[in-house]
């Protein structure tokens, strides 16, 4: 299997330490991605094999009810001919006999900074040339000769560095890593590659993460390119990395129909767009034609008449019309007419006996706004948060994107003891509430509130959740699928009640009460989440006994008496 060089050190013909030891590895006798034994079925490993089995019912067990989910679309269908190109090798790139290896590097392209022992295993000639190509930017590759390498060429690139406040700008720059890798290859006239995982531990780079871009950013480039690549090689250095890609790999490389729809539901909701690059739906530029208009003639001012009196000539009215927009119309009123239906709405506010005031719930008067008033409110917010910077509140992780619900709808996550109301700018909260859902509320959604321990903080009265339902709009209303509660209390119950009676009927019917995680699973899949260490705690306190949890982030089992 192995073809020895001088340094070698073999018992056997089998390398003792992958690591340390100088060998070749001809690409023929690597397993491909297809092969019957590189195949894994994502079992807990080094685990009780039913510390799963017995609550969550795997879904590879189960593909026909799998099959049944109102007819979801993989997003990575299978494909036999981009697979038969995939390996999964542990161990160092430029060990293997392909055409070209990768090198993560820094800017200068230094040989400190470079893949541990390439340099090494290439001689010094390496970093010679390397100073002579000059710096390469973040998400960029330069390529040279491999010297001593069983390889051709050295493809050298640059990883991002990783922060949570710039965590689309480094996963965009990750994808241009592994895709200017890619076309480099194509470019040079070489046809095999062989890549390790393109972070270090100093740029703090989140491994899975990381795999999850590398994936699918390969899955992407080789539906347009697979005629001019015969194999990429994805190369581990450790069994985290090991089994992190072997998990991940049917996701995005499914080997037949099973693994596909399996991975309907385990498939992040964000992929990427056709390179696999993250989408930015704010940075988009739409580009629409402007309407025609005819334009009427103005009719000629009578010859008689005097200079004074010209001004006086009335216009046709079609003339106006083709210049005003028929909605904005809509919404002009007589001043006197406004001025007397605003002191009416505030009459009825102030003389209207307040039931839900007097028993706590706080101001929820007040008539309800048309739709215009709606658009206008909603609009009004949507362009102050694309103008403002509103990191700060999404660092306190009150409300952010999760996956996809079993039926496929996206899902928005709320972490209630995340709502710290004392330290909280309301006001720049529903700015970024509004700039978040406004993708979401374009299509049917889910709404998971997790209100694990939120009994503890101080909650805005329904008085404000009423308002923010009206700058969210009717959409949200219409489009909103359900809303998921796990661990409501008493206390958020009667609020609920005080909404379904006083605010809205439709949409606070809506709201399903889920007591455990388990039951939250069947309707919101475990990989479809992230949730905080405190909730599984807070139900491991509030159900214990009643089987096992598993944190799907960090795939610790919580055990239960």
């Amino acid at each position: 299997m192995y073809r020895t060089v001088a340094t070698a050190t073999t018992e056997g013909g089998v390398p003792t330490d992958t690591d340390n030891v100088d060998f070749v590895v001809d690409l023929d006798q690597v397993p491909r991605w297809i092969d019957e034994e590189s195949r894994y079925y994502l079992e807990c490993e080094d685990q009780d094999p039913s510390c799963l089995k017995s609550y969550f019912p795997d879904p590879l067990k189960s593909p026909e009810e799998e099959s049944s989910r109102n007819g979801m679309v993989s997003r990575f269908p299978v494909d036999h001919e981009i697979n038969s190109k995939i390996y999964l090798w542990r161990g160092q790139p430029w060990n293997l006999e392909v055409d070209a290896v990768v090198n993560s590097t820094n800017e200068n392209l230094e040989e400190a900074h470079s893949s541990q022992g390439l340099h090494a295993a290439a001689g010094p000639g390496l970093a010679e040339e390397c100073a002579t190509l000059g710096a390469c930017r973040t998400g960029m590759s330069k390529l040279s000769n491999a010297y001593d390498l069983s390889a051709r060429r050295v493809i050298h690139t640059v990883g991002p560095k990783y922060a949570v406040k710039y965590h689309t700008a480094a996963e965009n720059a990750l994808c241009h890593c592994y895709r200017s890798c890619l076309e480099l290859l194509i470019e040079s006239g070489l046809r095999s590659i062989a890549m390790g995982c393109i972070y270090t531990e100093e740029k703090n780079y989140p491994r899975e993460p990381a795999a999850h871009v590398a994936i699918r950013t390969v899955r992407r480039f080789l539906e347009k390119q697979k005629d001019k690549i015969t194999a990429v090689v994805f190369c581990t250095g450790t069994s985290s990395d090991t089994e992190i890609y072997k998990r991940l790999l049917p996701l995005y490389f499914p080997r037949d129909k099973h693994d596909e729809v399996v991975a309907i539901t385990r498939l992040p909701a964000d992929v990427g767009d056709e390179n696999g690059e993250t989408i930015i739906d704010e940075r988009k530029i739409r580009i629409k034609s402007l309407p025609k208009k005819t334009i009427t003639k103005l009719p000629e001012a009578p010859v008689e008449l005097p200079i004074s009196d010209i001004g006086l000539v009335r216009r046709n009215s079609g003339y106006l019309d083709t210049y005003l927009d028929p909605a904005f119309m809509s919404l002009i009123k007589d001043p006197d007419q406004r001025r007397q239906e605003k002191w009416e709405k505030t009459a009825q506010v102030q003389g209207g006996w307040n039931c839900a005031k007097m028993l706590g719930f706080g101001e929820l008067g007040g008539p309800p706004l048309s739709a215009a008033e709606e658009y206008s409110l909603h609009s009004r917010y949507l362009s102050k948060a694309n103008s403002r910077n509103l990191s700060e509140i999404a660092e306190m992780k009150i409300v952010y994107r999760g996956g996809v619900d079993s039926e496929g709808h996206p899902v928005m996550v709320i972490v209630g003891a995340h709502f710290l109301l004392r330290c909280l700018d309301l006001e720049r909260f529903v700015l970024y509430v509004v700039k978040e859902f406004k993708p979401l509320i374009q299509k049917p959604y889910t709404i998971v509130y997790l209100h694990s321990a939120a009994s503890l903080q101080i909650q805005p009265d329904l008085g404000w959740m009423r308002r923010l339902q009206q700058i969210l709009g009717r959409k949200h209303q219409r489009n909103l699928h359900a809303i998921y509660v796990l661990h409501p209390t008493f206390h958020l119950k009667a609020a609920i009640f005080a909404l379904q009676m006083f605010v809205d009927n439709v949409v606070w019917k809506k709201v399903v009460y889920v007591d455990r995680l388990l039951q939250l699973f069947r309707y919101v899949p475990r990989e479809q989440l992230t949730i905080p260490d405190f909730v599984f705690q807070h139900d491991l306190e509030v159900n214990g006994g009643k089987g096992v949890i598993v944190d799907p982030r960090t795939k610790f089992v919580y055990h239960r008496p």
